[in-house]
């Protein structure tokens, strides 16, 4: 049952003719104030970018200096705290028109950790109660297609695809347990696929460097299909979620058509200097050797993770494609920076460290 909340007037914003991955995004949006959880991680930051270019008022919660110093930057007023601390989301959401939860504990390919569930599940929890306290009237909860994703490939899927009873590893599960406390809170959720474009602090540098060690092979010929999701786009999509989303609903969000994985990431390898390996791994010897690690790190209880998991494998060497018919018919979203515009941003920020 998805609890109904009394919201404010809806959210009103002016999207632009065209969408830009090269610095200005276009955005005109109603003046508002907006309270950010992640805003010195990808996502988040470049929603305070975008907020602070339309003369919004942004605050971002920030758990050290470093985060603070990050959200400072982008034109956002940073409160220091934590997701458990109450005064500091109180004053973080005193008089926001909308609150964009981003912030998640990401790693950890084995394990689920108390910290995963600290921060995924008991932290949103904490979070939105903060919101329905405060009087917020929209809150927009930044998920992931992995809530989704058991094992085997997932293929042009939409909203309707059931959570798993077996997730694929304790980040998919415990970002699952976070959107069944927004969507019974009556609150949005969306699902970028594969987010990528400047700035991306998590995934494409530690495929680079990858790649430059060596590490990486394409998991049997990285011909499969994947659907992806400039970080702009994500932008667009929680935004456009803020204004039309309907309470409890979960919007996919993607570029548009899927890419042939190898292809994509060979390109997106280029912008940066580098040149994508060439060599492959069958499918079923990667899981086979992805067994054998986890069973000898859990065996042995070895320390952090092994150097390859079945959800890493799965990720890498299966088809996953969604479908976001449902965001561009119900939210007006249109996905503004195409793949190509993303390279070319890309591309013109020049290769990090020359």
């Amino acid at each position: 049952m998805v609890a109904r909340i009394d919201r404010h007037p809806p959210l009103r914003f002016r999207l632009p003719l065209r969408g830009s991955a090269t610095g200005d995004p276009g955005w005109m949006i109603d003046s508002m104030r907006v309270f950010v959880t992640g805003g010195s991680g990808f996502v988040g930051g470049r929603l305070l970018d975008v907020l602070a270019q339309g003369g919004h008022t942004a605050v971002g919660l920030a758990r050290s200096d470093r985060a603070a110093a990050a959200v400072a930057a982008r034109g956002a007023t940073a409160v220091r705290g934590d997701l458990h601390d109450a005064a500091a989301l109180a004053a973080g959401m005193a008089g926001a028109d909308l609150v964009v939860h981003a912030a998640a504990k990401l790693t950890g390919g084995v394990r689920e950790t108390a910290e995963h569930h600290r921060v995924n599940v008991a932290g949103t929890r904490a979070v939105v109660d903060a919101a329905r306290a405060a009087g917020v009237g929209q809150l927009v909860y930044v998920s992931t297609e992995r809530v989704v994703m058991s094992r085997g490939p997932l293929v042009r899927a939409d909203e309707t695809l059931p959570y798993p009873d077996r997730p694929i590893g304790p980040y998919a599960a415990t970002k699952q347990g976070g959107e069944r406390v927004v969507r019974e809170a009556g609150r949005v959720v969306v699902r970028p696929r594969m987010v990528w474009g400047r700035g991306d602090t998590t995934l494409l540098p530690v495929v680079v460097d990858a790649v430059r060690s060596g590490r990486l092979r394409w998991i049997g010929g990285g011909r499969q299909l994947t659907s992806t999701c400039h970080v702009d786009n994500v932008v667009e999509g929680i935004l456009a979620a803020a204004e039309r989303g309907r309470p409890g609903e979960v919007y996919f969000l993607t570029d548009g058509e899927p890419v042939v994985f190898r292809e994509f990431w060979g390109a997106l390898l280029r912008t940066q200097g580098v040149e994508p390996p060439t060599g492959t791994l069958p499918r079923g010897v990667a899981m086979a050797l992805a067994g054998a690690a986890e069973a000898a790190w859990r065996l042995l209880r070895r320390p952090g993770e092994p150097p390859l998991d079945r959800m890493t494998v799965a990720l890498l060497g299966d088809e996953c494609t969604v479908e976001d018919g449902k965001a561009r018919r119900e939210l007006g979203y249109e996905g503004r920076t195409s793949v190509e515009a993303g390279l070319a941003g890309l591309r013109a920020a020049g290769v990090p460290g020359n």
